[in-house]
């Protein structure tokens, strides 16, 4: 073998290894990672989340970071301030936190109305159908939080055999 093709080829290994292995500085290798946020701002940050637009703006301009944060009320009872909307049928305020990049999940789905959104999840997995909310609410629930706006949900929910 000519020694051009052996240095293409040592050439091609190297770049091809460049490529696939980031830098230690391009990781955040030294950079300070942020402290953990406040249990009191996250459990007051859900808590507005259910029922306090204004104030869940506030604290959410004040403290980005507790946009998907969660709350343990307990026994694994994890909850969101869009987890609060969805069950309390606080349209406006899961509009305004999904507006912000929050997650949304099918209860919030189902509270909104988002029938095709519904549907194709339950559509990929059935089981789905039958697992529960914060603080144990069914999908069902959600719906009729949703009221007129999710009355197609309710109705498809219903015609899969689920109650509250």
């Amino acid at each position: 073998m000519d020694s051009s093709a052996y240095n293409r080829r040592q050439f091609i290994k190297t770049a091809a290894s460049a490529l696939m292995v980031p830098s230690l500085s391009s990781l955040g290798q030294n950079q300070k990672k942020p402290d953990p946020l406040k249990p009191e701002l996250v459990k007051d940050f859900v808590i507005k989340g259910h029922n306090d637009l204004e104030g869940a703006k506030k604290l959410l301009e004040e403290t980005p970071g507790l946009l998907n944060a969660s709350w343990d009320w307990g026994g694994g009872d994890f909850e969101t301030a869009m987890g609060g909307a969805g069950h309390m049928g606080r349209t406006d305020i899961a509009e305004y936190l999904i507006s912000k990049g929050a997650r949304m999940d099918i209860f919030v789905a189902t509270m909104l109305g988002k029938l095709d959104i519904v549907k194709g999840i339950a559509d990929a997995y059935p089981d789905v159908l039958s697992s529960r909310g914060p603080h144990t609410l069914s999908l069902v629930f959600h719906a009729e939080k949703g009221g007129e706006k999710a009355m197609a949900v309710l109705e498809f929910l219903k015609s899969k055999g689920l109650t509250r």
